[in-house]
């Protein structure tokens, strides 16, 4: 089996963060200032006016791709035309209560990607044959993994007949069985090597908080964990 390149695979992601340097704006400065052109983009935190703020800074930097853009709902379709138009974004992933929604986004259902939550709740509005396929949040699986939630059973039956797009991977507390946006160390992501191999996907966007400068450390530890990973014989 080849082996698979996860340094191409992981974008590093811009987040918004509380301090000045694990702000959107300041990530993209550290962007540019490493000629970096390709990264993700989550913009769940932001509202409508600090959205703007941002895509004039995104078109004013040296970002040429964003595969993956994390939706909101109050988004308009404006955005996500500007996004697939300007940026190649082709993965737009959302959340289980955005099925409410998608109507305002016509022409982009299947550039859609569902990220479950972790509740132990499916609400009959979502339906994954309406939508691209699954963008598989590695710690929110590993969190219904260990509980065995419905959203684990929701998305483990259409092991093979929907399509497992994209990934978030943020870390893991083993103790409070929760996921980690702001990571401490290496450590927080070797819950990776108990996860089966069939929800790793060719994006695989890094959300967490963390500054540029730390999710390069992180994004090399990640690459050659997940390489070494994929090299063993395991089910999955």
């Amino acid at each position: 089996m080849p082996k698979i390149n996860f340094e191409n695979r992981i974008l590093l992601g811009l987040t918004n963060g509380k301090s000045a340097d694990c702000k959107i704006e300041k990530k993209l400065k550290d962007l540019d200032k490493l000629k970096i052109k390709k990264a993700a983009l989550f913009l769940e935190e932001l509202d409508q006016s600090e959205r703007k703020r941002i895509y004039l800074a995104l078109s004013n930097s040296s970002l040429k791709e964003i595969p993956l853009c994390h939706a909101k709902n109050d988004m308009e379709v404006e955005e996500f035309v500007f996004l697939e138009k300007k940026f190649k974004t082709s993965y737009f992933t959302i959340h289980e209560n955005s099925f409410a929604f998608i109507d305002k986004w016509p022409g982009f259902e299947k550039k859609l990607y569902l990220e479950m939550n972790t509740d132990n709740y499916i609400s009959p509005k979502v339906k994954i044959e309406n939508v691209g396929g699954f963008c598989v949040d590695l710690s929110h699986f590993k969190v219904v993994l260990t509980s065995w939630a419905k959203e684990f059973d929701y998305t483990f039956m259409r092991k093979n007949k929907s399509k497992f797009g994209c990934n978030h991977l943020n870390g893991y507390d083993e103790k409070r069985n929760t996921d980690m946006h702001t990571a401490k160390s290496f450590r927080d992501f070797d819950y990776l090597k108990t996860l089966p191999k069939f929800i790793f996907s060719k994006v695989i966007a890094l959300e967490i908080y963390n500054s540029i400068g730390e999710q390069i450390k992180f994004k090399k530890y990640l690459a050659e964990l997940l390489e070494n990973y994929f090299s063993k014989k395991t089910s999955g």
